[in-house]
């Protein structure tokens, strides 16, 4: 009998990271995949990125709306209880026999919540990091303990897995996704990426992508306003904004950002999502990486480029010394952009080896995930 695994997808990151795995298990004639899609991927502001994943091929399971038009905290808890009681009737539907969640977003932590009370095993990818900045830090832990299989990106990360209580024998360090699927992508063309961005890529090109700091002392719009009071002094810079991840407060940092971008639409340009390979194809051909998302911190430093890590999102995460670490004030951030764009710091990052490179980390997951014991009574693992 196939294997049923379900797949969960929420945000345009996330479905990047996963679609090779998807492919895999898509085409292995021992697994019936059920692929559920909800959260940004169905909101026409962040894109409707749900289109991307129907052009790859992969057929809908579900697709679960969330309201994203409140981006208040508020509104955010409910939209969290929304989508639980949406994916327990799916999962309840489907009977699936394993789920594989990836990451901490609250859409993730609604489906960890929905399969441990309907017996369902779950597989977590990305588990054991840290990002003290963020309420996702809290989330990727708790869905840690209510998964009973891991796939980590580093040997750090699976050690952390197990100081939570989980088995060795559950913890799989299969490096990232996201830096084998660089190191793979044909990237397109200073052209191709012209014509689609409709701005004239003239070095040096800032790749910037800023999301809302959920634990911060100060609010959205003085963050945004830092980083954009920031970046307008370098008016002679290709400036590309990805868009702004659903998070409470995004509605305002959006909204800074297209003022930004309006004032000078020949080297500025925004885009609520660029799909995988033209982002990777941005990422290849920019000179720094901006913001706050940890694609500088896992991704960048993977095709040599330096990133400028803004405030405490990303607190915890491994780090290479391609990276750096500033605060919020504008004059840290402009000076940290200038070191990043000087001759010596680039011949730097050339000679970075990244932190998260494994080879086959797709198709590990992928094995694993089709053969492993599947046993929903776990035992705490303590460590010596």
């Amino acid at each position: 009998m196939r294997r049923k695994i379900c797949v969960v997808t929420g945000t345009r990151a996330e479905y990047g990271l996963l679609r090779p795995l998807l492919k895999i298990l898509k085409d292995d004639s021992e697994v019936e995949l059920q692929l559920v899609v909800t959260g940004s991927h169905l909101s026409p502001t962040h894109g409707m990125t749900v289109s991307e994943i129907e052009s790859d091929g992969f057929v809908t399971s579900a697709k679960l709306p969330i309201d994203l038009s409140d981006d208040s905290k508020l509104a955010t808890v409910k939209a969290m209880a929304n989508v639980t009681t949406q994916i327990a009737e799916t999962f309840s539907s489907l009977k699936p026999d394993l789920i594989v969640l990836l990451g901490d977003r609250y859409e993730i932590l609604a489906a960890a919540q929905a399969a441990l009370i309907l017996n369902v095993p779950v597989a977590h990818i990305h588990g054991g990091e840290v990002t003290t900045g963020a309420f996702d830090d809290s989330i990727r832990h708790a869905v840690t303990k209510m998964a009973s299989l891991h796939f980590v990106a580093a040997q750090e990360y699976a050690r952390r897995v197990m100081q939570l209580g989980e088995q060795p024998t559950s913890v799989f360090n299969v490096g990232s996704l996201g830096v084998e699927i660089a190191l793979k992508t044909e990237c397109l063309s200073r052209e191709e990426l012209r014509t689609f961005l409709n701005v004239e890529l003239k070095n040096p090109i800032l790749l910037v992508t800023y999301h809302p700091t959920t634990r911060s002392a100060i609010s959205a719009t003085e963050e945004i306003d830092h980083v954009l009071s920031a970046l307008e002094n370098f008016s002679y810079c290709t400036i590309v904004f990805t868009g702004v991840n659903a998070d409470p407060g995004n509605s305002e940092i959006s909204s800074q950002i297209k003022k930004f971008v309006q004032r000078d639409p020949k080297l500025r340009s925004l885009h609520a999502s660029l799909g995988q390979h033209k982002y990777l194809s941005l990422l290849n051909l920019c000179d720094a990486v901006i913001g706050n998302s940890s694609s500088g911190i896992i991704e960048a430093p993977a095709f040599g480029k330096p990133t400028v890590n803004i405030g405490n999102r990303q607190n915890g995460r491994i780090r290479v010394n391609s990276i750096i670490d500033v605060g919020i004030a504008k004059q840290e951030i402009q000076t940290a952009i200038e070191t990043a764009l000087s001759s010596t710091w680039r011949e730097r990052c050339a000679e970075v080896v990244s932190g998260y490179k494994l080879s086959n980390t797709a198709q590990l997951i992928a094995d694993t995930l089709k053969n492993a014991d599947l046993n929903l009574h776990k035992t705490f693992f303590d460590m010596p």
